[in-house]
């Protein structure tokens, strides 16, 4: 059943992860032509939410990644919470591997980043902006080029991405945080415990989508990623299925939210989050310290981690590769989490502030590009050379 229920997303994600790369060309071509002015200005304008007392003022972009990818995170941490009951993950040396290849993930960019700022003269604080995995691109070019891969893949992706974000999610809050609201956090985290024993009296639907209503409120409020919140929110879903019609809510809502997420809410996050202008951009920038120590950081601090972690608990004993999957498999799963995109920018935007056209911000977009395109398109052949050695070798 794990199984079926992952190759039912790998066959949606094979189509919208074509609709997602359109997406995101789309928003590079429109950043770069003259209506680059309005699609900036659409981004920036704000719209106000209300429901009752509850009241809410964000941006377009902040709307999206906010409130729509909070859905996308909530679906995410479903998924990952079924794999470790039911499914790839139920093994707890399989669940070893991808935790400890994360963190080996974060480790080996920020040497590979600190060792060519230091031989280049590069500025020292872009170390955090390789740490981060895009997890929705990556999973995207899976999806394009994932079939007939072991679906165990998939999973071991998705988790290692997951700890990755969370972990960036953390950096992010130690090392670029203006203050958080304490008091909203802890309200948020008594409506999750409260959550968590109502569970167990099976509560119907509306109540769960009030409760993680609320709860995303709150962290948006607090001034707490909403990612972690969703994850959070994820975990005290039910997987037993209900005495009366024997459904299981967490497999429920898994089957009716992955259509919208994979549809509407990750191709509007590429348009979103992909339109880069490179107006500011000269042929001296493109050699520059800080460009080539996060492109390096990506492509090849985040494959070194990532294998080179995931191969040693193997090794040890400590943990286990993902089911039916050889180590070439792996590899290119690996290059995959150099694909930071999205949430590079965002820490890269955090590491460098100023204005969106200033040399420092030229640099890190044209860094995190050149690094997420070499991984991404690396790890899209690795997989596909790796398809058809396997399919040869059956038949």
């Amino acid at each position: 059943m794990a199984r079926k229920l992952t190759l039912d997303f790998l066959k949606t994600e094979a189509a919208s992860g074509a609709v997602l790369g359109l997406a995101a060309l789309a928003a590079l071509i429109v950043a770069n032509s003259p209506l680059s002015a309005a699609y900036f200005q659409w981004l920036k304008s704000e719209h106000l939410f209300q429901a009752g007392p509850l009241m809410l003022e964000l941006s377009v972009s902040e709307w999206i990644k906010e409130g729509l990818m909070a859905v996308f995170f909530l679906v995410v941490g479903l998924e990952i919470k079924y794999e470790i009951r039911h499914g790839e993950l139920s093994d707890p040396r399989k669940l070893v591997t991808p935790v400890v290849a994360a963190l080996g993930g974060m480790l080996a960019p920020a040497v590979v980043y600190l060792g060519v700022a230091g031989l280049l003269g590069g500025p020292h604080q872009g170390w955090p902006i390789p740490l981060a995995t895009d997890i929705a691109f990556a999973l995207a070019v899976f999806a394009l080029v994932g079939k007939g891969l072991p679906s165990s893949l998939r999973v071991f992706l998705l988790t290692l991405a997951i700890v990755d974000d969370l972990g960036a999610i953390a950096l992010i809050a130690v090392l670029f945080s203006q203050g958080v609201d304490w008091m909203l956090v802890g309200g948020a985290a008594v409506l999750l415990v409260v959550g968590a024993i109502w569970s167990l009296r099976r509560i119907p639907a509306p109540f769960w989508v009030l409760g993680f209503g609320l709860i995303w409120w709150m962290s948006v409020q607090a001034g707490l990623s909403t990612s972690l919140a969703a994850v959070a929110f994820a975990a005290i879903v039910p997987v037993s299925p209900r005495a009366e019609d024997q459904q299981s809510p967490l497999k429920e809502a898994m089957h009716d939210l992955h259509p919208y997420v994979a549809w509407l809410v990750l191709p509007l996050f590429a348009f979103a989050k992909a339109g880069v202008s490179f107006s500011g951009l000269s042929v001296d920038q493109m050699f520059g310290p800080l460009v080539i120590g996060i492109a390096a950081g990506l492509y090849v601090g985040k494959q070194i981690g990532v294998f080179g972690a995931a191969w040693l608990v193997s090794t040890l004993n400590l943990g286990a590769r993902p089911s039916q999957a050889n180590w070439l498999q792996v590899y290119g799963v690996s290059l995959l989490c150099g694909v930071g995109f999205t949430m590079s920018l965002f820490i890269g935007a955090l590491a460098f502030p100023g204005a969106v056209d200033s040399p420092e911000q030229v640099e890190v977009k044209l860094g995190v590009i050149l690094g997420s395109m070499l991984s991404a398109i690396t790890g899209a052949v690795v997989l596909l050379v790796a398809s058809r050695r396997d399919r040869a070798a059956k038949a």
